[in-house]
């Protein structure tokens, strides 16, 4: 969740994370932190090479919870939480990162330690996801599944 108000904040994303909008403020915040604005020993120029790798970072990172990007994958989505089973699940703070048995792998944001706690001792864990977690938290596909020969 920090992770999401931080760049919503940058972005200056206040209510709904609409796909225009954060496109022309990228491009906006390229334009004002572009490292070949600043000269060689600038102690700006510095700033702007981590402010133009966080304004790339937090672009890519909205763009794949925004609703347009999650309505267009829905059914991908849907195909994977129904028909793949668990493979492996961390859990950092309140991240959960589930990898499915078809590779695909998808991050939860805002899972408290409780509700992992509940997940690891179901004795139905997919079940338990299902109803508990897939569809109640904010989500993104962070890694392609791996395609197989």
């Amino acid at each position: 969740m920090k992770r999401i108000n931080e760049y919503k904040k940058l972005f200056g994303v206040e209510n709904g994370i609409d796909l225009k909008e954060i496109k022309s403020t990228y491009r906006k915040l390229v334009k004002q932190w572009h490292p070949d604005k600043f000269q060689e020993g600038d102690p700006m120029a510095e700033e702007a090479e981590i402010m133009g790798q966080q304004i790339v970072d937090g672009y890519h990172f909205l763009v794949s919870i925004a609703p347009e990007t999650k309505a267009a994958n829905l059914e991908e989505y849907t195909k994977t939480i129904t028909e793949s089973g668990i493979d492996d699940f961390k859990h950092k703070g309140l991240l959960l990162e589930v990898t499915f048995l078809d590779g695909a792998t998808y991050e939860y944001f805002g899972v408290n330690r409780g509700l992992f706690q509940k997940l690891i001792n179901s004795d139905k864990q997919l079940r338990y996801a299902k109803r508990n977690i897939f569809n109640s938290f904010t989500y993104r596909k962070s890694k392609k599944a791996h395609a197989t020969a």
